[in-house]
């Protein structure tokens, strides 16, 4: 073998790498699903839920909860040879918010984790990423014993246009969070077309 090059004479692959943001309200399963989906060890910065913390933070719904993360989660999945995504995610209460205009810096696109039962933790994020023109997904973790509902609901609740797309995911699988992020991608990569072709036209 050549030293730069592969056995059949081609230059080595230089991977496109992309940032993906995971957003979303707290306890949504935005650390589960950066650690489901990464090929690398995540850096978390979880810290546990204190007593002085109880009454800003709303754990009905996810009462077995004990910690929460205060800056971001990271990890990083290889979706194909010629492509990297690296994933951080954000943190989900409200006085972390300050975090998210660093995260997003550069971002191609992210993911907005919603539970039914906690619907309203996530319009902060919908607002957030609908006004900096940010493409996402919204990707509604189907945890255990949590209601279904049908997709038009969901999207009516949440008063999304009709070119976001909405899907159902379990942030546990790893195979079920790859085609959320597959999923923004493709979104990311229409919605740049269109600014392009608007540009053109």
């Amino acid at each position: 073998m050549i030293f730069g090059r592969s056995e059949r004479g081609k230059p080595p692959v230089e991977p496109v790498t992309l940032k993906i943001l995971v957003a979303g309200g707290f306890g949504v399963g935005k650390t589960t699903l950066v650690g489901a989906v990464s090929e690398i060890r995540p850096l978390r910065t979880e810290e546990l839920l204190t007593e002085a913390g109880r009454p800003v933070d709303d754990t009905s719904g996810v009462e077995a909860k004990s910690t929460t993360t205060v800056a971001m989660d990271f990890g990083r999945i290889t979706l194909r040879e010629d492509l990297v995504l690296y994933l951080f995610g954000t943190p989900g209460q409200e006085r972390f918010w300050f975090m998210w205009d660093e995260l997003s810096e550069g971002a191609l696109g992210a993911v907005v984790l919603a539970d039914t039962r906690r619907l309203e933790d996530c319009f902060a994020a919908v607002d957030y990423f609908e006004r900096r023109a940010i493409p996402f997904v919204v990707g509604v973790n189907c945890f255990e014993g949590s209601a279904r509902y049908p997709e038009d609901a969901v999207r009516r609740a949440l008063d999304l246009d009709d070119d976001v797309p909405l899907v159902l995911t379990d942030a546990r699988d790893r195979e079920s969070v790859k085609e959320v992020l597959v999923g923004v991608v493709q979104h990311a990569m229409t919605q740049a077309a269109r600014r392009r072709s608007a540009v053109t036209t």
